[in-house]
């Protein structure tokens, strides 16, 4: 069983425990992959306003992945508040390298195959600035957003993409139908693995998709986090990690079916899986069938899975501790690349907690420090790294390792080293 212990502040709650399978609602919860804790708060959202509850926002909080015994979903022990967490989040999709060009090609895929009317009504839940939203729209398509970070939504809505500044629900989707009408798209990327109340989310889809609709959303599948030691995606926001077999199965049961489920390399490996209402009439691809035989062979509802992840993190630490240690005998400082959220994740996977003197971050407008359980780390731009007596920089932000490696040629050329930690430990020199 999960822990009841959950931090109390008169209403507010911090997080809560996750005592039952968000997608079949059965209580057979079983520990697959044991992490180190970390905080709820990150560097995506504001910190509470009030003293106490951002000091409790910086304690560890369990990040163990537990598998469902009944269905076989993936979702973490323990739930953020969504208010503290989303109302004042500061990410924004145009951003993130190379996801406005990602939506692009999105858009017109999905255009192409679903062939939308002109015209007709395009939803996207969790639309950020409206970086995908404006592609429909400048195909013709009437759009309208949904996201709960009331500044980034008003923000969307006075740069020509409406958007409702909300938590997308039920009730919700009600209104809207009511309101603007019935979606011909339900757009979704990024953020289903978000979702605390998966079943409310989908009663809200079946509120607001039209008869002959299409609900697609892109997320995180939990057989890439596995198998590609993707860590830096396991933090408290992401509560769900999305196999095909019980995702198929949970949206049946809403009334809605699988017609394809594609792969696509975003996050280090996402999935994309569109749904029509049961009975309507286009084909289901047969890749459906093909990835559940596949995590059935793979054994993926099966705990001894996912010793995979905690043997790798095993050596990877391994490895990472023996470079460092290295570095810092020798008189030399030891830093990060990287003030994100999958930072905040991977620092005490890694033990790194207390070993970093420094972070680096390219983006001018970050905190210059990183807080968190045992650690306040101080935040540099990249063109002082040369003052901080480094002899190894570990690259958190490991997706964009060519290109940081690219802009610092001085660093390796006097000496310094890289330490791209995944998916397997990587050291660079000059």
């Amino acid at each position: 069983m999960l822990s009841t212990n959950t931090p109390m502040k008169s209403a507010t709650f911090l997080y809560r425990p996750l005592d039952r399978c968000l997608l079949c609602e059965k209580d057979r919860m079983v520990n697959v992959v044991p992490l180190q804790p970390i905080p709820i708060a990150t560097p995506n959202f504001a910190m509470p306003s009030d003293p106490e509850l951002a000091a409790q926002a910086l304690k560890g909080v369990p990040l163990d992945i537990f598998q469902c015994a009944d269905c076989g979903h993936l979702q973490v022990g323990q739930i953020g508040n969504p208010d503290l967490q989303y109302r004042d989040y500061v990410y924004t999709t145009s951003l993130s390298l190379g996801l406005p060009e990602h939506f692009k090609t999105y858009a017109a895929q999905v255009i192409e195959k679903y062939n939308p009317p002109a015209g007709s009504i395009v939803v996207e839940i969790g639309s950020n600035d409206g970086t995908l939203l404006r592609a429909f729209k400048e195909r013709g398509y009437r759009v309208l957003g949904v996201d709960p970070a009331r500044a980034i939504a008003a923000a969307a809505t006075k740069a020509g993409i409406e958007t409702i500044g909300d938590f997308f629900s039920e009730s919700t989707a009600r209104d809207i139908a009511r309101t603007v009408g019935k979606a011909q798209l339900i757009i979704a990327n990024n953020m289903i693995a978000n979702v605390p109340d998966m079943q409310d989310y989908l009663r809200g889809i079946g509120q607001l998709l039209a008869d002959d609709g299409v609900f697609i959303f892109e997320t995180q599948y939990g057989a890439d986090v596995i198998e590609r030691n993707l860590l830096d995606t396991v933090y408290h926001e992401h509560i769900s990690y999305f196999l095909v077999k019980p995702t198929v199965e949970f949206l049946a049961r809403h009334g809605l079916q699988t017609m394809g489920i594609d792969r696509i390399a975003t996050k280090g490996g996402s999935i994309r899986v569109s749904s029509q209402r049961i009975g309507e009439s286009r084909p289901v691809s047969p890749g459906v069938a093909a990835l559940i035989d596949d995590e059935m062979q793979k054994g993926a509802f099966a705990s001894a899975y996912y010793g995979k992840l905690s043997g790798d993190l095993r050596e990877i630490k391994a490895k990472i501790d023996k470079e460092v240690h290295s570095v810092l005998a020798s008189g030399k400082t030891v830093g990060g690349y990287g003030v994100s959220v999958g930072t905040t994740a991977l620092l005490p996977q890694f033990g790194l907690v207390d070993r970093l003197s420094f972070l680096v971050d390219d983006d001018p407008e970050k905190s210059r420090v990183l807080e968190g359980p045992g650690y306040s780390i101080p935040v540099i731009g990249p063109q002082e790294l040369h003052s901080q007596n480094a002899g190894a920089v570990v690259i958190f932000a490991w997706r964009y390792a060519d290109s940081i490696l690219a802009k610092h040629d001085r660093f390796l050329a006097e000496g310094g080293e890289f330490i791209i930690p995944l998916p397997s430990v990587r050291i660079v020199r000059s």
